[in-house]
């Protein structure tokens, strides 16, 4: 539109000088005069025009997408009053558990709150994979430090392998309740092995060894275990003590948007 004015008011002013010269030769000074004062304000006009249309228009403000809100949902939790590391995982209506949260970690990993130690999930499972909204759960372990010692080989025959022990733990007095007991299996990945909950859920790391083809547990009658790791060339043994010196600890149950 201001381009088709800014057309407009060029004619209008070729049209204009032409009068005045035209007039000038034709009428007296008198005539001139009065026709030129309404001249004049058509040009202003034209002046007017020529601005509008040589002036730059601003473009319009296009509507801004914001980006949806990460999701996070905040966990907070009393720690047990005992020193060691801290594993926590997420666990589905269900009860399986979809992420691991914490393996091992220390105090210094989570935030402090006014009365609790504070974490975050962002909604997401071991793979980096969304999860569905829906109620979930969380809740962990503190463990304290363990005693691990390999032992020697010997020629004694190996006990029957075990799928996984049953240990009773220590109480956690902030939660008043009674002793829980827990299954315990041995994981093992790449570059560790390591004791964690029937559930799945990483504990504490009893060596770093690679390539464990097989792994099993058993426990003597002093509570102590033992746990065999073979890589194909021969079972190592290790004699694992204070491993039910833990203390659970819930987080309560939650929803995820």
């Amino acid at each position: 539109m201001l381009s088709k004015m800014k057309l407009e008011a060029d004619e209008s002013l070729k049209v204009f000088c032409k009068t005045i010269r035209d007039v000038s030769v034709r009428v007296g000074p008198a005539y001139l005069l009065n026709m030129t004062k309404r001249l004049f304000a058509i040009a202003i006009f034209i002046g007017f025009a020529h601005s509008l249309a040589n002036a730059q228009v601003s473009p319009s403000p296009t509507a801004s997408v914001s980006a949806a809100p990460a999701r996070s949902v905040r966990l907070s939790f009393l720690p047990p009053p005992m020193e060691g590391t801290i594993s926590l995982g997420i666990y589905n209506d269900t009860d399986q558990l979809v992420r691991v949260l914490h393996q091992e970690a220390e105090f210094d990993e989570f935030s402090v709150g006014a009365d609790a130690l504070v974490t975050k999930w962002d909604g997401k499972d071991d793979d980096g994979f969304e999860l569905p909204p829906g109620k979930y759960s969380a809740h962990g372990f503190l463990i304290a430090p363990l005693k691990v010692e390999e032992i020697a080989p010997t020629n004694a025959p190996l006990p029957e392998m075990a799928n996984n022990v049953r240990l009773k733990l220590i109480a956690n007095p902030l939660e008043n309740n009674e002793r829980p007991v827990i299954d315990l299996v041995v994981g093992f990945d790449d570059e560790n092995a390591f004791l964690k909950s029937g559930d799945g859920l990483p504990l504490v790391t009893i060596a770093q060894v690679g390539n464990t083809r097989r792994a099993w547990v058993t426990q003597r009658s002093d509570k102590t275990l033992d746990v065999f790791l073979d890589n194909g060339a021969g079972p190592r043994q290790f004699h694992v003590s204070g491993a039910s010196k833990m203390m659970a600890f819930d987080c309560g149950e939650f929803e995820l948007k």
